[in-house]
Formats: C-alpha cells, structure tokens, sequence
C-alpha cells in the first residue's frame, strides 16, 4: 500500500471530514426543502420521492466502484474529483429551472458523493495508527450525524430566510463555495495513498450491485406512493436471483468488487445488522419528524430545523466522549449503552407527543430529543470501529465500501420503509401526525430491542473487542 510519508496533519483531517459532511448534510437538508420545491417547480408527490431515490439509488450504486478506483489510481485524486462532480452537480440543482433537470442533476450529485466518501475511511485506516487512529474514526462517525443534524437546521434557515429570493434553491447554492475551498486546500495538505499493485476492476460485479440496489430501492422509495404496481414488485422479487448471481460471479473474480472473505467477517455481518435497523430507523426518524413538525404542528421550515438543535448538541459531546469511553470498556458495552439511551429517549418522545400532541413546542421537545442524540452518537461510533475491526490495511477500501455502501443504502432505505409506515399511520389517523408519530416510535423502539439482541448474540466477541488498531504504512 503506498502512502505518504507522514500521516495527515490536522488540516488534512479538516478537510477529508469536509468532504464527508458535504453529501450527508444534502441527504437532510433536501427534506426540508420539498414542500418549498413542490411550489416552485409544481412536483407531483412520486417526483418529490424521486428527488429523494435518485440521490440515494446513485450514492449508493457507485460507492463500491468509487472505492475500487480510490484504490488504483490515488485516493485523493477520486477525493477531489468526487468533490468536483458535487460542486457541479450542486450549482445545476440550483439553476434548475424544471422537475427533470433537477433530476437529472440530483443523480450527478449522488455519483460526485459516492466519490468521495470511500476515500475518506480508507485514508483514515491506512495512514493513522494507535490513538489518532481511534481518534479519527469517532470523529468520522461523529462527523456523519452532525451532519445529518445540520441539514436540517441549515436546511430549514436557508429555505426560509429566501436570501436574493432564491429560497430553496440557496440549500444547493451553499456547497459551491464550501467545494471550491477543499479543493484549494487538498493537494497541498492531503496525503496520496494507493494500493500498491492495482487490481482489475470487476465490472461483471459493478453491474450486478447496481441491478441489486436499484430493485431494491425504487420498489421500496415508489411502491407505497403507486401502490405497488406489478413492475415494482417484480423488480423487488428480481434482488433474490441478482443476490445469488452476485455471489456467483464473486466467486469466479480474482479480484472481485466486495470481496467474499469480508462478507465472511464477523464484524462485517454484525455491521450490516447495524446498518440495516439502525440507519434505517434514523433516517425514517428524520424524515418523520419533518413532516410532523411542518404539517403536522404547523411550523416553519427554520422553526422544524430548531427542534433538532437539542439532538445536534447532544450528539456532539457524546461524540466527543466516544472514543474515551471505547478504549474504557469493550465496543459491545457502548453500543448496547447507545441502544439503551436511544430507546429511552424515544419512549420520552413517544410520552411527549402522546401527552401534548398539537400542543407540542420545541421546548417540549428538548430532554426527549436530547437523550435520543446521546445515544445515536455511541451506536455510530460502534458501527465503524465494529466493522472495521477486521479488516487489514490492504483490504481498506474494499471495507470502507461495504460498510459505506450499507449505511446508505439503510439510509434510503429509511423515508421509504418506516416512512412508509408513518403515512400509512397518518391515514388510520386521519391526518393527525402527532398520533401517527407516537405509533411510528413505537415501531423504532422494536428496531432497536431487536438490534440489542442481536448484539447480545455476538457479545461473547463484541464484550472482548479491544479499541480498534491498524498496522502502520509507510510510502
């Protein structure tokens, strides 16, 4: 594995997390802009879940190969061509003057992001060792949830503040300049790192993944908004002959897209449980409380934006306390501790929409959203050091995939499945979100017993892990 000669410096890492918050902010930030870009460009109901499935269909189809290529050709050069593409594709968001152009332009963006957040955890692993390795990887998983958190809060202010007029417009605006800054910066403070014999690229297994997701995700994004048409649920009964052939096909590759032998990792299964209820559950939980707090509640985008300053906060100093607390105790006890203080603070919220219902005020909100932030924050940072337990410094990138790839395809997966349960909430009560809400919590909460169980089963790993290492690289 090449790399450079020294490890990153603090600027390095500045900018690398940078350009990891630039596409997890946009996954948020686009929520609270939909029902101002319905009135703009006059977007039909399956448009708007387009706005959203694009992105994440695109993110998450090119993360593998985003990875692969990161690996042969340097992964600061994908790094700032990834960040590139998403400035690009930012600025024609914000000039689009139709539905199909946006479009159009939210697939580029899901590509540009897929770019670069591979080369971020695979330069992390590779050139940090000890305790700046530990360090770095909290900061990573911390980095992504503050900035789910401010996307909607940003969101939210630049939509209504409606600077020069341009009101939703301004949430894509934003990133250009924020992508011109990294890409000053990143060539002189960045390190380059490759493996050092390229590896052909297994576009038999691209291709596959990208059929996998694809029926997986539309179905799941389009199908309660159509109601279930027979090409939906065709495309969705497809994943199951895909799956096989992918494994096949995995099989047969010398150097195949996602490696077999990480699939076969303890770490890697646990981490795909993680993804798959967690990640899930989050980001339906976002979208969920978006829509209550707006049409529900009856507040404007910045005043839905605020109700998640408490959670932002929150889940900030637990973050910063996560790494102290890993190398304390054993990565299973925290993450059962996240889970515990996670479903806490959702019965919490349960109480206080079920107590005040359209009475509900951001105050009120604050201790339940709060304790819910805390906990999110530990889960997260398990999630990494858990997956990446496992994995050696020339399998970097192709682990960075997995795991890059499972988080946001749980994260699309979120608005569309327990999304899916809270419209279907809302219309039994007809029309009344906080009802809804208080049932959609519910459903989180059984996510999360079903997530510490499973923990539970692997605790006799989980319990013994020690604060994640890494072999030391020199170019």
């Amino acid at each position: 594995m090449k790399s450079s000669a020294v490890s990153p410096g603090r600027m390095a890492l500045i900018l690398l997390l940078t350009g990891q918050m630039l596409p997890l902010i946009d996954t948020s930030i686009t929520n609270v802009a939909l029902d101002s870009i319905t009135r703009s460009l006059h977007a039909s109901a399956t448009q708007l879940e387009l706005i959203v499935a694009l992105y994440g269909v695109a993110f998450a189809v090119c993360l593998a190969m985003g990875s692969k290529l990161g690996d042969n050709y340097g992964r600061r050069r994908l790094f700032m061509w990834g960040i590139v593409a998403f400035g690009a594709a930012s600025l024609l968001c914000g000039i689009a003057g139709s539905i199909d152009m946006l479009l159009g332009a939210r697939i580029l963006q899901g590509a540009g992001a897929a770019l670069i957040v591979p080369q971020i955890l695979a330069t992390l692993h590779v050139t940090l060792t000890g305790r700046a390795h530990a360090r770095a990887i909290s900061l990573y998983g911390g980095i992504g949830g503050i900035a789910f958190i401010v996307g909607q809060m940003g969101g939210g202010w630049l939509v209504s503040a409606d600077i020069a007029g341009l009101g939703w417009r301004n949430a894509f605006f934003i990133n250009v300049p924020i992508c011109l800054l990294v890409l000053a910066l990143a060539p002189r403070y960045v390190p380059e790192t490759r493996r050092e014999k390229p590896s052909a690229i297994d576009w038999q297994g691209t291709f596959i993944l990208a059929a996998i997701l694809c029926c997986l995700l539309f179905p799941m994004a389009l199908g309660p908004e159509l109601h279930w048409p027979w090409f939906l649920k065709l495309a969705l009964l497809a994943t199951i002959p895909l799956g096989l052939w992918m494994r096949v096909s995995a099989q047969r590759q010398a150097n195949p897209l996602l490696p077999p032998r990480l699939l076969r990792l303890p770490s890697i299964r646990f981490g795909m449980v993680i993804a798959l209820l967690f990640f899930s559950a989050w980001s339906g939980f976002m979208f969920c409380m978006a829509l209550t707090m707006q049409k529900g509640l009856g507040m404007a985008p910045w005043q839905s934006g605020n109700s998640f300053i408490a959670l932002g906060l929150a889940y900030f100093v637990s973050a910063l306390y996560a790494p102290r607390l890993i190398a304390r105790y054993s990565m299973g006890r925290i993450l059962l501790t996240g889970l515990t203080i996670q479903i806490i603070g959702l019965l919490a919220l349960m109480f206080t929409f079920w107590r005040y219902a359209h009475e509900t005020t951001t105050l009120m909100l604050v201790p339940a959203t709060a304790i819910v932030g805390y906990g999110q924050a530990l889960i997260v940072n398990s999630f990494y050091r858990i997956g990446m337990q496992d994995i050696s410094a020339c399998d970097a990138g192709a682990g960075s995939a997995i795991l890059s790839t499972l988080q946001q395809a749980s994260l699309g997966l979120g608005p569309a499945m327990p999304g899916a349960v809270f419209l279907t909430l809302t219309r039994h009560a007809h029309g009344h979100h906080t009802q809804a809400m208080v049932g959609f919590l519910g459903v989180e909460v059984v996510m999360m017993l079903l997530l510490s169980l499973t923990a539970l089963f692997y605790r006799q790993r989980l319990f013994s892990m020690p604060p994640c290492g890494c072999v030391a690289v020199k170019g």
